[in-house]
């Protein structure tokens, strides 16, 4: 097949139309006439919307729910959900360590009555659940001993307790007697914990519970109680709900953030184009972009939490990167002499196609996330797959609009078009222009940048193997290991036994089944199969308790340490295991939990006591009783687990498979869709290295990095590769027509690389870690994508793409030079 080659005029540019008067207005397809000859309604318009939107976005609120961070059709979840009620104390729960600092023991008279009035008003406080609150001044906390005279008990506060010294002899042989050291008391007896079980929801309002309001009512308690102590206490707080308090006051600093991302896009902006209008308008216009996609979620229902407050940042970097190709293209048009409103068109009809197919692949990369069956990255896909979306109008429809009336400065545009010439000539980054133009004009550059794929690749593949599901550190991975949540997490579990990282069975049975012997004795199985895995400290049962009231009932004879046969002593000891300690079954003894109290919850961890206890109750499970996995929350990081590992490899399937149809769309060429996706697999893979590198774990948090950095990474692909593509159907050899798509596309490419990269990389001094994690991966990912778009794709373009002739230039296979 010979095809016509065009001329420089016909390939490069559009006819230059200085007097509007000169354009036919009815040139262009449907969607640009009804555009832009409507002008003035499209402003109106946007106005409107702009007004109304804005005034809904003034209504988001920030906040989080416990429930929307499990993966609630995982079958974990499901049993832990439907038997949540009989759980006390084994679902959203925080735990308060009053610490003693001054001489001695706690078994102070002033130290107590601190003690007292903290566990009261944290009693007081908004969404405890009263019921299960435990301290050492809670009534449900009792000790049992046996004497000569019967089994007696109490609770472990004395009656009366006024601070005497008989009353503090009496405290501390209760808690002799007791099985609260180690568990609510330390055994170096210098602190002591507070465990409270949280509401879901407010009963006076119905509302989810409020964290932010929770979390400041906490730290209120720990500022008065600590100064008021002057010194002689110290308060240490762990639990979920702290965990999203403390996110939620450092996601009120992110405003700085959001300003950071806007004066490095401004000064970026402007540096390139050295014009003041049109930089503001283009900001604008990602402001815009982001203000809509608040007032739609906000109407929508949703409302912003940890992890979704990451997406206005994306969208408006998204937005700026979509919008410079835009401006870039309008100010060459008018630097040539066309008028604004013509320029806009023609910018219209150069890169709406592109740009609806990129931000498309965008829209896709986050819409896959919906894979994940956890609500908040559900949440999370749906917010961000509606702001770009509405970046599809903003930034490819109201951008132009808006430059057709404000143009750019006239300066402005002869400059660009002066650089644009000493760029040819060689000089400024045409030196660069050269230098990446030698992978489509050599055969031994683009090989070695072939080889280059091919290492890269295998190295970040064989590092990259390497990446763990889950958390990699102890504490909440959330933070910083230095922040005062993990301090406090880091002192909660060396001074108590029992540790923050519960996994927790559920052992169902029918009405008063978790009171027989067989089913006690199963579960004492499989305590000790649990007892036996790594990084198990210890597994609490109800059997233990009946075992110990069995021994104190026999004077305390070790002989006597043992689970009875006998019906009658086995019912009575059990009914006595419930008065010592509540919600080691529940009123029909058809729940009862089993708790192991882990080391840590590393991905290893967890996967271990899964297995081991999987492979327990496969083998146990009967109609008389069933070992349900899982509650506790070591037990929802292992479901979460679960989810993460099984969606990783299908989500990135889905994201690709997006992505390729999307460019085979957009290119019509199955050697340009190769040509645009090998660079974004190998930057995928070199992602999972770095993540190791960094000791950075596949989690939820980290999976929207993974799947954005193809959906973004492609924009520079589409750009860049359809004008190289168009150039070379019209004829060019490949050396010419990369050449010209980077003068007109791929220093905006490089620009936008640039400008991405800038305005996440401040996220790493985030206080939030896992924020801090996906900036510098994503600043990773948008540079290496621009540098694989600019280097890979002319190598790769001059083997897949063409055929080379006897001078050897490339050209498009099907086409003809002469």
């Amino acid at each position: 097949m010979v095809t016509k080659i065009k001329t420089e005029e016909e390939i490069d540019r559009m006819p230059v139309v200085r007097d509007i008067k000169d354009f036919d207005a009815s040139s262009g397809n449907v969607l640009e006439r009804l555009i832009f000859n409507n002008r003035f309604l499209v402003i109106i318009l946007c106005i409107l919307a702009t007004l109304l939107l804005g005034y809904k976005a003034s209504k988001l609120e920030l906040n989080a729910s416990f429930d929307k961070m499990l993966p609630q059709k995982h079958p974990y979840i499901k049993n832990y959900l439907e038997n949540k009620s009989q759980l006390g104390g084994l679902g959203n729960a925080i735990r308060i360590a009053v610490e003693y600092t001054g001489q001695g023991d706690m078994y102070n008279p002033k130290y107590l009555d601190l003690l007292k009035n903290v566990n009261d008003a944290v009693y007081l406080s908004y969404g405890v659940e009263r019921a299960w609150q435990k301290s050492i001044w809670m009534a449900a906390v009792r000790w049992n001993m046996i004497t000569e005279e019967g089994f007696l008990g109490g609770q472990v506060m004395p009656d009366r307790f006024d601070g005497s010294q008989a009353k503090i002899d009496e405290l501390r042989r209760n808690i002799g007697f007791s099985d609260a050291v180690g568990t609510l008391v330390s055994p170096n007896l210098k602190s002591n914990l507070i465990v409270v079980s949280l509401l879901d929801k407010d009963q006076e309002t119905g509302k989810r519970l409020d964290y932010k309001k929770f979390s400041r009512d906490i730290e209120k308690i720990r500022e008065k109680y600590t100064a008021e102590s002057k010194g002689l206490i110290k308060i240490h707080i762990t639990g979920f709900a702290k965990i999203v308090g403390d996110l939620i006051e450092g996601l009120t600093k992110i405003i700085y953030f959001f300003l950071f991302a806007i004066i490095i896009a401004a000064t970026v902006i402007y540096l390139y184009t050295r014009c003041v209008r049109s930089t503001i308008l283009l900001l604008c216009c990602s402001v815009v972009a982001v203000m809509w996609m608040l007032g739609l979620i906000t109407t929508l229902g949703f409302e912003l939490d940890p992890y979704s407050i990451l997406v206005p940042f994306l969208i408006f970097a998204i937005g700026v990167s979509h919008g410079a190709q835009k401006m870039n293209g309008i100010m060459q048009d008018v630097g040539r002499g066309t008028h604004k409103l013509v320029a806009a068109r023609y910018t219209f009809r150069r890169l709406f196609l592109p740009g609806v197919t990129a931000l498309s692949a965008n829209v896709v990369a986050f819409a896959v996330l919906m894979l994940i069956q956890i609500p908040v990255i559900q949440d999370l896909a749906m917010m961000a797959s509606i702001g770009v979306g509405v970046l599809i109008f903003t930034n490819l429809i109201l951008l132009p609009v808006c430059l057709s009336f404000v143009g750019v400065s006239p300066v402005a545009a002869k400059r660009s078009l002066l650089e644009e010439s000493e760029q040819e000539s060689g000089k400024g980054l045409g030196i660069l222009w050269d230098f990446l133009n030698r992978f489509a004009e050599r055969r031994s550059w683009a090989i070695g940048a072939l080889v280059a794929i091919v290492i890269l690749g295998i190295i970040g593949g064989v590092i990259g193997s390497h990446a763990k599901i889950g958390d990699l550190d102890p504490g909440a991975p959330e933070l910083r290991p230095n922040s005062r949540y993990n301090l406090d997490n880091a002192f909660i579990n060396a001074n108590f036994g029992l540790s923050s990282d519960q996994f927790a069975i559920i052992v169902k049975t029918p009405q008063e089944g978790c009171t027989s012997y067989q089913t006690l004795i199963e579960a004492d199985r499989l305590a000790r199969v649990l007892g036996d895995v790594e990084g198990v400290k210890t597994v609490q049962t109800l059997v233990d308790i009946v075992r110990a009231i069995n021994s104190n009932f026999s004077e305390g004879s070790s002989k006597w340490f043992y689970l009875p046969r006998n019906p009658g002593s086995l019912n009575w000891a059990v009914s006595q295991a419930l008065n010592m300690k509540p919600g080691v079954y529940n009123d029909t003894a058809t729940v009862m939990p089993m708790i192991a109290y882990l080391a840590d919850h590393k991905a290893e961890t967890l996967d271990r006591v899964v297995n081991a206890a999987a492979e327990f109750g496969d083998k146990h499970n009967n109609k008389d009783r069933q070992f349900l996995l899982a509650a506790g929350s070591a037990g929802i990081d292992a479901a979460t687990n679960i989810v993460v590992k099984q969606t990783n490899r299908t989500m990135m399937f889905y994201v690709y498979l997006s992505v390729i149809l999307l460019c085979f769309i957009t290119f019509r060429s199955w050697r340009a869709v190769v040509v645009a996706v090998i660079p974004l697999v190998l930057t995928s893979i070199l992602c999972e290295a770095l993540m190791v590198i960094l000791g950075i774990g596949v989690k939820v948090a980290t999976l929207p990095v993974i799947a954005l950095g193809v959906g973004v990474g492609v924009d520079y692909a589409l750009y860049l590769l359809s004008v190289q593509l168009g150039h070379m159907r019209a004829g060019l050899s490949l050396r010419e027509a990369y050449k010209r798509a980077i003068q007109f596309t791929g220093k905006v490419v490089f620009l936008v690389g640039i400008t991405l990269s800038g305005a996440v990389v401040t996220w790493a001094w985030s206080p939030i870690k896992f924020q801090a994690d996906m900036g510098i991966l994503l600043s990773f990912m948008f540079l290496y994508n621009m540098f694989g778009a600019l280097v890979f794709i002319p190598a790769l373009s001059r083997f897949i793409l063409g055929r080379a002739d006897e001078t050897g230039d490339v050209y498009l296979v099907g086409i003809d030079k002469k």
